[in-house]
């Protein structure tokens, strides 16, 4: 049986010239690779997704820490997300530096006229301001806290509503 100039016959594939079994063949490879994109950005999404549900699971994440320190940026409040993991740092430095880290935290985010200052009630900056002469690895326990709580509450539920999120998810 003749069709458009091409011969139908029982041995299948093999007649058709050899340009379209490469072309077929190049085909079969971008859809295997598609595919497996798919299946990547699929598991990775879901990922992401379980990141954002919570400001403890995102500051576990380096690219939902990023994306949250973008955001913060763009909101002109990126000193709380700072201080918050300078405090986490903080709390793993050895006895031997911890005054040296404590006076640079404090001169950094707690003092009056810190580049970075954070938003404490004077209450708190007042216990730190007493604790920097002798600080111990919990110094700013609750300091840290309280920042945490300020984005838990605030900046948190803004993120999950921006763009800066909405593009963190779409990137996977």
């Amino acid at each position: 049986m003749v069709n458009d100039g091409w011969i139908k016959t029982a041995t299948g594939l093999s007649s058709l010239p050899s340009s379209c079994l490469e072309k077929a063949k190049g085909m079969r490879v971008k859809l295997s690779h598609l595919a497996e994109k798919q299946e990547w950005t699929h598991k990775h999404r879901a990922h992401l997704e379980k990141i954002v549900q919570d400001l403890e699971s995102l500051l576990n994440s380096k690219m939902g820490k990023q994306a949250f320190r973008w955001f913060l940026r763009s909101e002109f409040s990126e000193e709380n997300l700072e201080f918050w993991l300078a405090c986490e740092d903080y709390r793993t430095t050895p006895g031997s530096q911890l005054a040296i880290k404590a006076v640079s935290i404090y001169g950094q985010f707690i003092n009056s006229e810190a580049p970075q200052e954070v938003n404490l009630d004077s209450e708190t900056k007042e216990a730190l301001a007493s604790m920097i002469e002798e600080p111990t690895a919990d110094t700013f326990d609750e300091a840290q806290q309280r920042i945490y709580s300020l984005m838990a509450k605030d900046s948190f539920p803004r993120f999950l509503r921006s763009s800066y999120c909405q593009e963190a998810l779409k990137a996977l």
